[in-house]
């Protein structure tokens, strides 16, 4: 079995108040902190392998997680951002008054963002782009960072949810949940949305799976 743990980047001045989406917004001082604390949380586990999704505050905070866990940073695009569209950076005020906002809040299944992707299509990609690092990485643990919505579809797939329940999942900024997973195996959710510490005897259970 292969230990996933999936890291939501920190947070940037945008991070609540914007939409956000594939942008170049750095993280800022507290996303940077955040970052920092999620690689000392999981150094214990000696992750064999570091990879992020392409928008920059990821790569951001895998940079950090990686120089913690002594690391590379791998790109995966897979894990990239929902993309928004024209909706990308716009004011989380702005799209809430819509009716198409109000589909995403109780149908996320059936929407298709303006000139943007659908979920469905979001996970599909997030859920193939994680069976490959699966399978790259048999009986290993290994960390990717990504996005809240990305996690929070991966982690659904995993648990036989509905896409359209996937938005009762919190996934806050620098957070870490752990899958256990492996080719033919029951999935098995370890953590979820944890902002506490891992134990070296905890990290070295859970990478023999």
């Amino acid at each position: 079995m292969t230990t996933l743990l999936l890291i939501r980047h920190g947070t940037t001045a945008a991070t609540g108040v914007r939409l956000g989406g594939r942008t170049t917004a750095s993280l800022d001082d507290r996303g940077r902190a955040q970052a920092r604390a999620a690689g000392r949380r999981i150094a214990p586990l000696a992750p064999s392998a570091v990879y992020a999704s392409p928008v920059v505050r990821a790569q951001e905070t895998a940079g950090h997680v990686a120089e913690a866990v002594g690391c590379a940073v791998g790109t995966v695009d897979g894990l990239a951002e929902v993309d928004y569209g024209r909706w990308t950076d716009r004011p989380l005020a702005k799209v809430a008054r819509t009716a198409r906002w109000r589909v995403v809040q109780g149908l996320p299944s059936l929407v298709r963002f303006p000139e943007g992707e659908t979920l469905r299509a979001m996970q599909a990609r997030a859920v193939e782009a994680t069976e490959a690092l699966v399978a790259e990485h048999r009986r290993e643990t290994i960390a990717a960072v990504s996005h809240a919505d990305v996690i929070k579809a991966v982690t659904a797939f995993y648990l036989g949810l509905p896409l359209d329940l996937f938005g009762r999942l919190e996934v806050a900024p620098g957070s870490v949940s752990a899958l256990r997973l492996g080719p033919g195996a029951r999935p098995a959710l370890v953590r979820f949305n944890d902002d506490g510490p891992w134990g070296s005897a905890e990290g070295e259970e859970t990478s023999r799976g």
